[in-house]
C-alpha cells in the first residue's frame, strides 16, 4: 500500500536525514577508538533513559558513567514543575560539562507539549515522546478528535523551536495497528509530528518490522525493549517485557533489515529496568548487538 507523498513528508523526511548526519558525525568514545564495527554503526545512536541510572550519584556523574559505557546520550523525562527547576539546570550543566547529549525530553501524555518544547531546547534536544491519551469515560471519535487537537495546539511552537513532537506506540489500546497511527500522523499534516516507534511494544499486538515497513520514514527515533509472547502468556502479560535484549519474541534480524529500508539514521534509547554500572554495561552490550552497533 502506498502513501501520498506530501510537502510535509518531503521535510519530515529532510529533517529525519539531517539528523542522521548529525549523528553520524558525532562518536562517542568508544566508537572514536574503533571498537564499533557493526552494520549500524554511524547509523544509529544509542542511548538511555535517565531515570534507568540508578544509585546516589549527582547528575555529572551519571552522565559521566554513561559516557564511559559507550552511550551516546539519555533522554530524561519532562520536569516541568517550578520545584524541578534546580534538578533540570543540574542535568542541562552536566550534559554542557560532558558534551553528552540529551537529545530528547518525555513527556508521556501531558497535554503541555508546550511547556516540554520548551525544556527540550534549553536541553539542546530535539524532541519531545507524546503518548496519546485513551480516554475510556467518552467516545472514541471525540477521543481521537480531542487527542489531535492537543497536539495540533503545539505545531506552531515546535516549529518555531525546530522540536519534533514524536508520537508513541503504547499499551492504552489505542492506536494498535500501524495503520491507524499512520492515519493520525498524517492527518495532523506537519513534519514536526512524527513517531518514537517502541520495538516490544507492539509484539503484543503484531510484529515490529511489519510496524516499521508500514510507517517508514514517519519513524523518527526509536524505543528499545524486548518482549516474549511464551512468558506473556503463561506468567501474564507484563512478564513479557522480562527477557533480555535477543533472548524474546522480536527478530531482531528482520527489525534491522526494515530499519536499512528505510534508511534510518538516528536514536535508539533503551527503556528497560536500569541499575547500576554494570547492569548498564549489559544494557549497552546487549543493544549492541540486537542492533549491531
Amino acid at each position: 500500500m502506498s502513501f501520498p507523498i506530501q510537502r510535509r513528508r518531503f521535510v519530515g523526511q529532510t529533517l529525519t536525514a539531517a539528523a542522521g548526519l548529525v549523528a553520524a558525525g558525532s562518536h562517542s568514545p568508544l566508537a572514536a577508538a574503533g571498537n564499533r564495527s557493526g552494520e549500524f554503526t554511524d547509523r544509529i545512536r544509542k542511548a538511555v533513559k535517565y531515570h534507568m541510572v540508578t544509585g546516589k550519584l549527582s547528575a555529572l556523574d551519571k552522565l559521566k558513567m554513561l559516557q564511559d559505557l559507550g552511550f551516546d546520550g539519555v533522554e530524561p523525562r519532562a520536569q516541568l514543575k517550578p520545584s524541578d527547576a534546580a534538578k533540570v539546570k543540574e542535568l542541562a550543566k552536566a550534559s554542557e560539562t560532558t558534551g553528552l547529549p540529551i537529545h530528547g525530553v518525555v513527556n508521556s501524555s501531558n497535554p503541555d507539549i508546550a511547556g516540554a518544547i520548551d525544556q527540550a531546547k534549553m536541553f539542546g534536544a530535539n524532541s519531545v515522546l507524546h503518548v496519546v491519551r485513551y480516554d475510556r469515560k467518552i467516545g472514541y471519535l471525540q477521543n481521537y478528535k480531542e487527542t489531535q487537537d492537543i497536539i495540533l495546539r503545539a505545531i506552531g511552537h515546535a516549529e518555531k523551536h525546530e522540536i519534533q513532537i514524536l508520537i508513541e506506540n503504547v499499551w492504552a489500546s489505542y492506536l494498535i495497528e500501524p495503520l491507524s497511527m499512520v492515519r493520525f500522523i498524517d492527518e495532523l499534516d506537519s513534519p514536526w509530528v512524527q513517531v518514537y516507534f517502541d520495538v516490544g511494544n507492539v509484539v503484543r499486538w503484531g510484529w515490529p518490522q511489519h510496524w516499521i515497513e508500514v510507517l517508514g520514514k514517519r519513524v523518527a527515533k526509536l524505543d528499545i525493549k524486548e518482549y516474549d509472547l511464551n512468558v506473556a502468556m503463561n506468567e501474564g502479560m507484563r512478564k513479557g517485557f522480562g527477557m533480555p535484549l535477543g533472548e524474546g519474541s522480536v527478530a531482531w534480524d528482520k527489525v534491522r533489515a526494515e530499519l536499512l529500508k528505510i534508511d534510518y539514521r538516528g536514536w535508539a534509547t533503551a527503556e528497560v529496568p536500569g541499575g547500576d554500572r554494570k547492569r548498564l554495561a549489559d544494557i549497552a552490550a546487549q543493544m549492541d548487538r540486537v542492533l549491531d552497533l
